[in-house]
């Protein structure tokens, strides 16, 4: 499937040098490269975006362009290895702009779970809410309705409970503004009541007070960075489940072999 505008994608596939976990715990040398039902985490992600009609090359960020490469398998010669940054806001932001074009879609190297109708969900979502930047998510009874052990970060904010999927929309050359904040956000990623702090005492109070809503949570993250930001809620639980951890690849290899005994 193909959008107008056509999209352009970019996967952050940045390790965490020869002691990243994953890497150490499989025994392989980027985790990247994690095979995942058989098949490297990169490729899986690639061929997902092939098929939601993204359009070429990708732009993978990553430290070891020869291990992206490797990794790509068939999807290779479809992408483009730039240097990662020193940090995941600065990596994404680099690749944004090496793509030139926008709106772009940014994903991660390890959500081998990612599906060509969740991108497609995803982006179709992000075109309709006419923001700057979108942060895709996955409410809390969608999650745990399919996977009621599964340990996931949830962000509660009035009634809502959320967790992230690892996919952003920057759909405009003011969406760029949010990775030099992206940082301070990603550090205070598991810590909920430090990154609504961030954004000042009112919104600070709402939270603690249970009043701050998801909506009034993006709309006061908009009106701080000065651009448009808005939540994506998809309905695919498995767009919150990336492999980050052991229990995580164990978890993403009974989902794809359930796959394809449905398919």
């Amino acid at each position: 499937m193909s959008f107008l505008p056509k999209w352009h994608a970019v996967v952050l596939a940045a390790g965490r040098g020869p002691d990243d976990p994953m890497a150490k715990a499989f025994g392989i040398a980027h985790k990247c490269g994690l095979p995942v039902a058989g098949v490297p985490m990169l490729q899986r992600v690639l061929a997902a975006l092939e098929g939601a009609g993204m359009a070429l090359p990708v732009c993978i960020a990553i430290d070891d362009a020869s291990a992206g490469t490797a990794a790509a398998g068939p999807y290779a010669q479809k992408t483009r290895m730039i240097p990662a940054e020193r940090s995941a806001p600065a990596s994404a932001k680099a690749a944004v702009l090496a793509t030139g074009s926008y709106p772009v879609l940014v994903t991660t190297g390890d959500h081998a779970l990612l599906t060509r109708e969740m991108v497609s969900n995803f982006c179709a979502q992000a075109m309709q809410s006419g923001a700057d930047f979108c942060v895709g998510l996955a409410t809390a009874e969608t999650i745990l309705a399919a996977y009621p052990d599964t340990k996931r970060t949830f962000f509660t904010l009035g009634r809502d409970r959320v967790s992230g999927c690892n996919l952003f929309a920057v759909s405009s050359p003011r969406g760029i503004a949010l990775f030099d904040t992206w940082s301070e956000i990603e550090k205070n990623r598991k810590k909920p009541w430090k990154l609504v702090a961030a954004f000042g005492i009112g919104p600070l109070l709402s939270f603690m007070a249970g009043r701050l809503s998801l909506h009034k949570a993006f709309a006061e993250a908009s009106r701080r960075v000065g651009i448009k930001i808005a939540p994506v809620l998809l309905p695919f639980a498995e767009a919150a489940i990336d492999v980050d951890k052991p229990e995580d690849h164990a978890l993403a290899e009974k989902i794809i072999r359930a796959r394809k005994v449905q398919a």
